[in-house]
């Protein structure tokens, strides 16, 4: 259970600087943002803090500059685009502390928005650095976190600046985020499917473990597939496969026949000997993939499967695609049952989908805007999902 935290709805933020971790880390191309979704995200938070007569003292980071300057990941495109976006004025701060930082924000009059420079020219964010944090903290009255894709890294902006605020709320984005995910993992409404992929069982142990108690059941498929497979005994050819992990896929196949929980994995598969673009593939039986052949989609036999034990689903879950999604050619099953959980939404069922590969999935099916919910965070969704504390909400200021 999540406790309650203060939301940006609860401060009275006019005339104050409001410090604001978003989340900005948004693909550039030629000098531009190609991809604005994570900015408009972010939007009724800033427009709130804006209305109010607030001053927005936005932060983010973008790309892994490794704490150095990098002048192709400085936040120039960023504000341009979030200008046009919100109408007004953006001013671009030099740095994101510092005596340049400061000034900025002094200047800024009510109403107005600074975005300040890349969290990640400097090591001491990464580091929770206490001075670096400290230094961040100069530049507000309250602090707002709108950065759900972050929230699961305690990092200066996330935690460490958080103790020199008595006023600690999260922004829209993350409070949809939080209510969405605490839906479906402390009151789902059964039939509960939770769609499971990506590359490594390891990854999703923990979501297994804390869903296990409350799914009708699992459809596994994503590289992860191969691992249960051969956990089965079946031969996989050259499939990806967590030789490390064989003896956990044993235990969680155990621990979900003990429950009596349906455990899908793909009838069929389609396989190829090459990972690219226009290489020659087939569909086989699971059992059925020679040595040479490595499977990257989930098969027919295996969608119908899928797509009919969520016919009846009332909640929905889906961290990690079901195969190589990126390459056109394998990615028939994944968009297959993206629009199955599309269809099972229409009709009336809860759907969140974690961010990520995830997201970029449903995106490309052209089925995001009709689920549920689709996760900003794919690492932080899966920390949420696993039933573990995220820092950055935790460092927030419980509501009374």
């Amino acid at each position: 259970m999540v406790r309650r935290k203060l939301h940006l709805s609860d401060l009275e933020v006019g005339g104050k600087r409001v410090l604001t971790r978003v989340d900005f880390n948004v693909p550039l191309a030629d000098g531009d943002v190609s991809d604005d979704i994570r900015i408009r995200r972010a939007l009724p938070t800033i427009e709130h803090i804006v209305a109010a007569g607030g001053r927005a003292v936005l932060m983010s980071h973008l790309g892994r500059p490794k704490g150095t300057v990098v002048d192709e990941l400085r936040m120039a495109p960023v504000a341009r685009r979030l200008s046009k976006l919100i109408g007004r004025d953006v001013v671009g701060a030099p740095d994101c502390v510092g005596e340049s930082a400061e000034r900025a924000v002094a200047e800024l009059s009510d109403g107005g928005v600074v975005l300040l420079e890349n969290l990640r020219f400097h090591p001491g964010e990464t580091k929770n650095d206490s001075d670096f944090a400290r230094q961040l903290a100069r530049l507000g009255d309250v602090y707002v976190n709108d950065a759900f894709g972050t929230a699961h890294r305690a990092h200066a902006s996330t935690v460490g600046v958080t103790e020199h605020f008595s006023q600690r709320a999260m922004g829209y984005l993350v409070e949809a985020e939080v209510a969405n995910l605490s839906r479906v993992t402390e009151s789902p409404d059964a039939p509960f499917y939770a769609i499971l992929g990506g590359a490594k069982v390891s990854d999703k142990i923990g979501v297994i473990e804390n869903l296990l108690p409350k799914v009708d059941g699992f459809l596994i498929g994503g590289g992860m597939a191969f691992t249960f497979l051969k956990a089965r005994g079946l031969e996989v050819g050259d499939s990806l496969v967590e030789e490390e992990s064989l003896d956990t896929a044993r235990e969680l196949l155990a621990a979900v026949e003990r429950e009596g929980k349906t455990f899908l994995l793909p009838r069929d598969v389609l396989v190829t000997r090459e990972i690219t673009k226009g290489a020659p593939s087939r569909v086989v039986p699971a059992e059925g993939i020679e040595p040479g052949w490595r499977g990257v989609d989930i098969g027919p036999r295996a969608v119908a499967e899928f797509i009919e034990a969520l016919g009846t689903a009332r909640t929905i879950v889906w961290n990690g695609p079901l195969g190589v999604f990126e390459i056109p050619d394998f990615a028939e099953g994944t968009t297959a049952i993206a629009r199955a959980v599309a269809e099972r939404t229409d009709a009336g069922a809860a759907s969140v989908v974690g961010g990520g590969d995830t997201a970029a999935a449903v995106a490309r099916a052209g089925v995001a805007e009709r689920l549920t919910h689709v996760s900003t965070g794919g690492g932080a969704s899966l920390m949420f999902l696993e039933g573990k504390e995220l820092p950055g909400i935790a460092a927030l200021s419980d509501a009374d």
